[in-house]
C-alpha cells in the first residue's frame, strides 16, 4: 500500500492547529487506498502550538511532530519535513487553511496518471489586502522575467511531490533554499491545479512585509544570475553615457550655450551617476557573496528540539 505524507509547517498557530489537523485527517481518512503520516514541523513557536499538537500526537501515532529549537523560518520547517517523511508521495500544505486540504484528493489523482509534482496555482484571491495581491503579483513577474528557470506564477508551496523528486531536493547542499524555485529547476513532469485560496482560518499571517520581501530576493538571487549581468550593462551604458558628456561640455565651452561655471554641470552629474551605479553594483554583488559566505560557514539550516512519534528505523 502507497503511503501519502503530508508536511504542515506551524509558527504560532495555536488557534488553527487543532481543527488543521482534523480537516486534513477527515481527507486523509478518505483515501482508502492509501496509508498516511502526517508531520508537523513546529518552528519555534512562542505561543501553544506545540503544546496543542503534542497533545493530540499522544493519541495519534501517525502523526510526528518535530519541534525547531527557534524559529528558522517556514523554508527551513518545510525543509526539514521533506527529510523526515517516508511517503511515496509528499504534500506541502500550511496550517492556516488558506489552502483547501481537499485538494489534496484531486492531487493524488493526477500524481496517480503519472505527474511528478503537482503544484497548485490560485486563480483567486480571498480576505488578502490589495497591497499584497499586487505586490505578490509584482513579485511573480520580475521573478519570472529574470530567472533562468520557469517558475509558475501565482504558486505557492501547497503542492504534492513524488517520492523521487524529494530524494533530489534533499540531496542539495545549499542554504537560504527557495523551495518553490527548486521543485521548477529539478525539473519532472510537472501539473497545475488551480483552486480559490480562501481567507485564513484564525490567526494573523506569519508573512509581514519583511518576511515577504526576504524570500522575494531569496528567489531572485537563487534563480538569476541577470542582475550581476546588468552590472555589466550599466557599466557600458555609463562609458557611452559619460563619452556624451564630455562632447557636450567641450560644445558647450566653445560654443558658450550657457551661462554655467565651465565644468561644473559634467562634474557634479558624472559624480552622481556613477556613484550610484557603484553603490548599486557593490549591493547586488554583496548578496551573492553573503550567499558563499552562508555556505562556506557550513551551519545547519535548522536545529531540532524535539521529535514526536519519530519514524522507526
Amino acid at each position: 500500500m502507497k503511503t501519502i505524507s503530508v508536511i504542515i509547517p506551524m509558527y504560532n498557530e495555536e488557534a488553527v492547529a487543532k481543527e488543521c489537523y482534523k480537516r486534513i485527517t477527515s481527507v486523509l481518512l478518505e483515501l482508502t487506498n492509501y496509508d498516511y503520516e502526517i508531520v508537523i514541523v513546529d518552528d519555534g513557536s512562542k505561543d501553544k502550538t506545540l503544546e496543542v499538537i503534542e497533545e493530540i500526537a499522544e493519541n495519534d501515532k501517525k502523526l510526528r511532530v518535530i519541534s525547531f529549537s527557534r524559529n528558522f523560518g517556514h523554508q527551513a520547517a518545510v525543509t526539514a519535513g521533506l527529510k523526515e517523511t517516508t511517503g511515496d508521495a509528499v504534500v506541502i500544505i500550511d496550517a492556516d487553511m488558506q489552502d483547501p486540504p481537499e485538494l489534496i484528493k484531486d492531487m493524488v489523482d493526477l500524481w496517480e496518471d503519472g505527474n511528478e509534482v503537482v503544484y497548485a496555482v490560485r486563480a483567486k484571491r480571498k480576505g488578502e489586502s490589495i497591497f499584497k495581491v499586487l505586490s505578490a503579483k509584482m513579485f511573480y513577474k520580475v521573478l519570472y522575467s529574470l530567472s533562468d528557470v520557469e517558475i509558475p506564477k501565482d504558486t505557492g508551496d501547497f503542492r504534492l511531490v513524488d517520492r523521487k523528486v524529494v530524494d533530489v531536493i534533499n540531496s542539495l547542499p545549499e542554504h537560504n533554499k527557495y523551495l518553490r524555485g527548486l521543485f521548477s529547476w529539478v525539473g519532472f513532469k510537472q501539473k497545475p491545479i488551480k483552486y480559490v485560496r480562501k481567507e485564513r482560518l484564525a490567526g494573523k499571517t506569519k508573512y509581514p512585509l519583511k518576511k515577504m520581501m526576504k524570500l522575494a530576493y531569496d528567489g531572485i538571487i537563487s534563480f538569476s544570475n541577470k542582475p550581476l549581468k546588468l552590472i555589466g550593462s550599466i557599466g557600458l551604458l555609463s562609458i557611452v553615457l559619460s563619452f556624451i558628456l564630455l562632447v557636450y561640455s567641450v560644445c558647450s565651452y566653445i560654443f558658450n550655450w550657457n551661462n554655467l561655471v565651465p565644468g561644473w554641470a559634467s562634474i557634479m552629474v558624472s559624480i552622481s551617476f556613477f556613484a550610484g551605479v557603484q553603490l548599486v553594483s557593490i549591493w547586488i554583488m554583496s548578496e551573492y557573496m553573503s550567499r558563499i559566505y552562508d555556505e562556506s560557514r557550513n551551519r545547519p539550516e535548522y536545529i531540532i528540539k524535539k521529535k514526536i512519534n519519530e519514524k522507526e528505523e
